[in-house]
């Protein structure tokens, strides 16, 4: 009996909160990319997996999730059991953006900030033979040529983006649903469609190599990981700004002592010199190491909600056709 007791009293406490805390991680981890392989998200995301799995000493397999602008994804999540093995990569678009769509979950109630990763410029970029260098030049020419101009909305920043130009111009364009930044940059280059705002990281290699042009960067301050790109203010449409940012999110509930365990990874991750070129590399900026505590990113995403959420609503934007 006293053996049955004492086996009984293990079991209960190797079942214990605290005692999976202590042993976390002993199998893969989940880190789901609310958006289709080949964006800028799936490209910080196996990033940061890579570093990770070193410090936690187990594999973090990224699995994509695509389909009504990130919602899906971060649904999964928001419903996955609170024990650290499933994550997201979250942003504006899925943790900010996307009460333009009817959720099931809390943005702001139902996830346990981890850490915020970085902060992303967002360039709106067009295709190589539009006939505009910058904004001023594009809009002056669709004056002259009204409901000419098509613009991708391949997520909530894009519609919001592509929302405030047509209220800063006066001018409207047509919009187009895409799934994603990669299937969407794919017809960008081949000339399919006119105008596409999306995150350097996407961008950056097919600026560089020709494929298609930038017309502004639509930040405050010209970024250190792209100094050659300038801002909408510079080229023609004072105040067209859209924030970029990445952070990790974990399902509401999770144990305080494994979200410590995922910022660590995730703090040393950042810290690393070879991560950093990356970033560098994709057009992202490793976010300040003040906001890359749990406490960080909630109060980031806080002043975000607060900033976003009345614009949206005021100017009435909904899901569009995604």
């Amino acid at each position: 009996m006293n053996r049955f007791l004492a086996a009984l009293a293990l079991a209960i406490i190797a079942g214990s909160p605290a005692a999976q805390a202590q042993t976390y991680p002993s199998r893969q981890i989940t880190l789901v990319v609310p958006f289709p392989p080949g964006g800028s998200t799936d490209a910080a995301a196996r990033i940061m997996a890579e570093r990770m799995r070193v410090s936690l000493g187990q594999p973090v397999i990224v699995e994509n999730i695509g389909g009504a602008g990130g919602s899906i994804g971060v649904g999964r999540v928001a419903r996955a059991a609170p024990d650290g093995y499933t994550f997201d990569i979250g942003q504006w678009d899925t943790h900010v953006g996307s009460i333009i769509y009817k959720l099931d979950y809390d943005l702001a109630r139902d996830f346990e900030p981890i850490a915020l990763i970085s902060n992303n410029p967002q360039l709106m970029v067009a295709k190589k033979d539009l006939p505009a260098d910058n904004l001023k030049d594009l809009v002056e020419w669709m004056k002259a040529n009204p409901d000419k101009i098509n613009f991708v909305n391949q997520n909530a920043a894009a519609n919001v983006s592509g929302v405030l130009f047509e209220n800063l111009t006066k001018q409207k364009v047509q919009f187009i649903p895409y799934r994603g930044a990669g299937p969407a940059m794919t017809d960008l280059i081949s000339g399919t469609v006119d105008l596409l705002v999306v995150q350097g990281a996407v961008a950056l290699p097919q600026i560089r190599g020709g494929k298609i042009k930038a017309l502004a960067n639509l930040s405050p301050q010209r970024s250190a990981s792209m100094p050659d790109i300038p801002t909408a203010d510079e080229t023609g449409v004072p105040g067209l700004y859209m924030s970029g940012w990445f952070g990790f999110f974990a399902p509401k509930g999770t144990p305080k002592d494994i979200i410590a365990r995922l910022n660590a990874a995730t703090v040393e991750a950042l810290a690393d010199p070879a991560v950093q070129k990356r970033f560098t590399e994709f057009g992202l900026d490793v976010a300040p190491r003040a906001q890359q505590t749990p406490e960080g990113l909630a109060a980031f995403q806080k002043a975000e909600i607060d900033k976003w959420w009345p614009i949206i609503k005021d100017a009435g934007i909904g899901a569009q056709a995604q």
